[in-house]
C-alpha cells in the first residue's frame, strides 16, 4: 500500500518510530513492546491489523508483540522495512497506532470460501483492500486457496484481472503499438526475453519489458540482465531509456504495476499454488498495466513442464484469449517445446553468457535458445502493419546475424548501467561437481524440476555465479562416465546439498532413441 496522507495531531499516546531491518516480503509488519502503554491501553493482539500514522500518512500493517527491548523498546513503534519505506519518515520520528477497521470486502471473502460465484463488484473490493495491505497473510491464504479449490469461471477470471489492473498504475507510452513477451515459466535457462528485446526494439517496435525476480525458479529475466546491468532503475529513468532506445530490460518492482498480485504472489508461491485463473489474471494484469497492446505468450509443454498435455495447454490458450479479448489486449499464443531446459546454462551468470553468445553469433552459442528467439521476436514483428505473415523470423534473423541486436542490447545495458562482465571468461563458482552418466545410452528426458532445484541448492540465483552447465540434452548418445553436466557453486555447503540431491536424483533419464518423448510445437 502506497502510505496516504491523513490529519494527525500527534499526543500522550505518541511513539517513536523505529526501523526494524527485518524484510517481511510483501507484508507490512508492525512491532510494539509487551509492556508497552499503549500496546496495554488498546488492548491489542498478536498478529491483529493496526493502522500506522506517521507525518500524516498511515499505513496497515500486522502487529508483533515483542518481549526483547533490543528490538523495540516500550516508548517505540518498530516496522518492517516495507512499511517504514513507505511512511518515507526518518527513525525516531513521533508515530502513533491504532485498531484497524476490518476490510470492507471480507463478506464477499467468505462468500468466495463457501465455493459462490462472485461479481464484478466483489472482485474490485477484495483486489483493492489487497492491494491496500488490509487483509492479512490469513486471509490472503483464504482467498488463493478458495479460488485455487472452487475454480474460477472464465468471467470471474476477467472480473479478477481487470480489479488487479486498476488496483494500481497504467502506463501510456501514447504509441499505437507497444509489444511484449512472456513465458508461463517452469522452464529452466529459458532467456528468450533478453533476446527478443534488443531484436525486436531494433527493429522499431516499443517494447518495455519489465521482469520479475526468480521466486522458486534457479533465475528471473531481471536476475540474469543484473548480471549485466543495472535492473532496479527509478521509474523516470526506466520511461527515458524506452523512449531513447525503445526498449529496455528492468526489475519492474518501482512501476507499481498490478501491486495487488505482488501480495498475491507472496503466498502463492509459498503453497505451489498456480492454478489457471490465477496464472491468467497475474500475467494480463502486469501486462495490461504496462502498457501493452499486443503480447506474445509461450506456454512450453512437457513432462516436467507447468503444461504436460495439448488438450491441457489448448484450454489454457482458451481462457487467456477470452481474458485477452474482454480486455482489448491483441494476444498470440505459442505452444512450444518444454521437454527439457532451454539454452546451455542455469543460473544468473551462465545464462547471461548464453545470452551474449547468441547475440554475438558464436560458434558455441546454444541454437535452441536462438532458434526459439527469432520465432518468438518474429511472431512480435508480424504485430506491425508493414509486415506479412510468415516474414518476422526472417527479419529478426536478419536483425540477429547483422550485428544490430548486438548493438541494440549493448546500448540499453549502457542506459541502464553496464556492469562489468566478460561473458568470454564469466566469473562462475570455482567450486564445481561433474556429474556422470551411470551407464551407455541415449538422453531419453531430462527433469526440469529437478535441473532447476540443484541450480537452486548450488547458490542460484542468490549466488550468480552458481547453477548448472549443461553439456548433453535430449537425444544425444553418451558413454558410461560420461559428464553429463557440471555444477557450479561459490561455498561448499550449497555444493554439498546440491551434490545430495544429485545422488537422489541427478535429473536425467537414458534408454533408447525411441523412447525420446515426443514434441508438441506450434511455430
Amino acid at each position: 500500500m502506497s502510505a496516504q496522507p491523513e490529519q494527525e495531531t500527534p499526543g500522550r499516546d505518541s511513539l517513536m518510530l523505529r526501523r526494524v531491518a527485518i524484510d517481511t516480503y510483501r507484508e507490512n509488519v508492525a512491532y510494539l513492546h509487551r509492556d508497552c502503554a499503549v500496546y496495554r491501553a488498546e488492548g491489542f493482539q498478536a498478529l491483529s491489523k493496526v493502522e500506522v500514522r506517521a507525518n500524516g500518512k498511515r499505513i496497515l500493517a500486522t502487529l508483533n508483540v515483542v518481549d526483547d527491548a533490543a528490538i523495540v523498546g516500550c516508548n517505540q513503534l518498530g516496522v518492517s522495512e516495507d512499511a517504514f519505506v513507505q511512511l518515507e519518515v526518518p527513525d525516531g520520528h513521533p508515530a502513533s497506532v491504532s485498531q484497524a477497521e476490518p476490510p470492507e470486502s471480507i463478506p464477499a471473502l467468505f462468500r468466495k470460501i463457501n465455493g459462490e460465484r462472485l461479481t464484478r463488484a466483489d472482485f474490485h473490493a477484495i483486489v483493492g483492500d489487497i492491494a491496500q495491505h488490509r487483509y492479512s497473510k490469513i486471509e490472503l491464504t483464504a482467498f488463493v486457496v478458495a479460488s485455487n479449490r472452487s475454480e474460477l469461471d472464465r468471467e470471474e477470471v476477467f472480473f479478477l484481472t481487470e480489479a488487479m489492473v486498476a488496483s494500481g498504475r497504467r502506463l501510456d507510452w501514447h504509441e499505437p503499438l507497444v509489444v511484449d513477451k512472456h513465458c508461463i515459466g517452469g522452464i529452466p535457462g529459458n532467456r528468450t526475453s533478453m533476446l527478443v528485446v534488443p531484436i525486436v526494439a531494433a527493429y522499431g517496435l516499443v517494447f518495455p519489458k519489465t521482469s520479475s525476480r526468480a521466486i522458486t525458479s534457479p533465475a528471473g529475466t531481471a536476475d540474469t540482465m543484473e548480471v549485466l546491468a543495472t535492473v532496479e532503475l527509478p521509474f523516470d529513468r526506466l520511461t527515458e531509456i524506452v523512449r531513447t532506445h525503445r526498449g529496455c530490460l528492468a526489475w519492474g518492482g518501482t512501476a507499481n504495476l498490478s501491486p495487488a498480485d505482488d501480495v498475491l504472489i507472496s503466498v502463492e508461491r509459498p503453497l505451489a499454488l498456480d492454478s489457471p485463473g490465477q496464472m491468467v489474471a497475474s500475467i494480463l494484469s502486469k501486462k495490461i498495466a504496462a502498457g501493452a497492446t499486443h503480447l506474445v505468450l509461450d506456454i512450453p509443454i512437457g513432462p516436467t513442464a507447468k503444461v504436460r498435455s495439448m488438450p491441457e495447454a489448448q484450454r489454457l490458450r482458451r481462457l487467456f484469449e477470452y481474458v485477452a479479448q474482454r480486455l482489448h489486449l491483441s494476444l498470440d499464443v505459442v505452444i512450444t517445446d518444454g521437454r527439457q531446459p532451454v539454452g546451455q546454462g542455469v543460473g544468473p551468470v551462465l545464462e547471461a553468457r548464453d545470452v551474449m553468445r547468441v547475440l554475438e553469433n558464436h560458434p558455441d552459442a546454444p541454437n535452441d535458445l536462438r532458434q526459439k528467439s527469432l520465432r518468438l521476436a518474429g511472431r512480435l514483428i508480424e504485430c506491425s502493419p508493414d509486415v506479412r505473415g510468415g516474414d518476422g523470423f526472417g527479419i529478426a534473423r536478419d536483425i540477429l546475424d547483422s550485428g544490430r541486436a548486438l548493438a541494440q542490447m549493448q546500448a540499453i545495458i549502457e542506459a541502464q548501467g553496464s556492469r562489468d562482465f566478460d561473458h568470454h571468461h564469466p566469473a562462475l563458482g570455482v567450486l564445481t561437481l561433474e556429474v556422470t552418466a551411470a551407464q551407455a545410452g541415449v538422453v531419453t528426458g531430462i527433469d526440469n524440476l529437478q535441473i532447476a532445484q540443484i541450480a537452486r541448492l548450488a547458490g542460484a540465483p542468490k549466488v550468480q555465479g552458481a547453477g548448472v552447465d549443461l553439456l548433453r540434452k535430449l537425444g544425444d548418445a553418451v558413454r558410461a562416465g560420461e559428464t553429463l553436466y557440471r555444477v557450479h557453486a561459490s561455498y561448499p555447503a550449497d555444493l554439498e546439498f546440491a551434490r545430495q540431491a544429485c545422488l537422489r536424483f541427478n535429473g536425467f533419464s537414458l534408454g533408447h532413441a525411441d523412447q525420446v518423448p515426443h514434441v508438441f510445437v506450434e511455430f
